[in-house]
């Protein structure tokens, strides 16, 4: 049998390669121009690389009982990791994924096909725009990992758009995304802040040296109007190869301080990463 060969192909918003890993037999790492984008195992839907996608991971597994079927919207596709996840560890799942870059999904597609039966449904389009027009209280999670190049585009980030997601999700359901900054915290603060407007509900999810502005990084947000099982998740978490602090409470509130929500007249992108920032592990 043939070694698998990388792949590169012009795609909407850059250039996508997909990269054999050597290691593991039917794994595949994306990147979109340089920046790693999702690594899938074909064989072991459930394996998580990336620190970032573990940490959504946990939230996923501990927001119902374990291998409830859930209805489940993301927002960005990638390799389609955590939709591949959920299939597995949550059979009967129904799921919807749009993705803004066509092309990528195509040859997300085609390279690497979701097995038959698995209940995700892929859809090429804007995300909120996608949102805007959804069911209301027809989702109980909602993930969002949207990155415009390597940074969360601006009308993803204001009230206008946390309140589409609200509507769309069931009074139990979950909101997630994926987000990521660096000291002072400007961005991540804000979001945390526009959420506060909707949910009573916050969690904040990220590595010690993150938090304390050591470095830039990823930080998973979590939203919902009822408590969320944070003792499960700070288990997890800190089992991981590298440990992730759960904030909530009045924690997460002095870290919030005088931070003020963002209206769609005043969003902005978050900050483009330093060189360097996103590696695999």
């Amino acid at each position: 049998m043939n070694d698998p060969i990388p792949v590169t192909r012009s795609v909407d918003y850059g250039t996508a390669k997909l990269m054999p890993d050597i290691d593991r037999k039917r794994a595949w790492l994306l990147t979109v121009d340089g920046a790693p984008q999702s690594y899938v195992d074909l064989d072991v839907p459930t394996h998580l690389e990336f620190e970032y996608a573990r940490r959504l991971g946990h939230v996923l597994d501990t927001v119902a009982e374990p291998g409830r079927a859930l209805d489940v919207l993301h927002l960005g596709g990638g390799a389609l990791t955590l939709p591949r996840y959920l299939a597995a560890t949550r059979p009967g799942s129904r799921q919807d994924v749009v993705e803004a870059d066509r092309g990528l999904l195509e040859l997300v597609v085609e390279h690497l096909p979701v097995p038959d039966g698995a209940g995700v449904r892929l859809h090429a389009g804007d995300a909120r725009a996608w949102l805007e027009s959804a069911p209301d209280d027809s989702a109980d999670v909602l993930v969002a990992d949207v990155f415009g190049g390597s940074r969360v585009p601006a009308h993803l980030t204001s009230v206008g758009y946390a309140q589409q997601a609200e509507r769309v999700l069931r009074r139990t359901g979950v909101y997630l995304a994926n987000l990521a900054d660096a000291a002072p915290f400007a961005f991540l603060r804000s979001q945390l802040a526009t959420y506060a407007t909707l949910f009573e509900e916050l969690v904040l999810i990220a590595e010690p040296g993150v938090l304390r502005g050591r470095r830039f990084g990823n930080a998973v947000l979590v939203a919902a109007h009822h408590p969320l099982d944070t003792a499960s998740l700070s288990r997890l978490t800190a089992s991981d190869a590298f440990p992730a602090r759960v904030e909530q409470g009045l924690a997460l509130q002095q870290f919030i301080g005088n931070a003020r929500s963002v209206q769609d007249e005043d969003a902005v992108p978050s900050p483009e990463p330093p060189g360097g920032a996103f590696s695999i592990g």
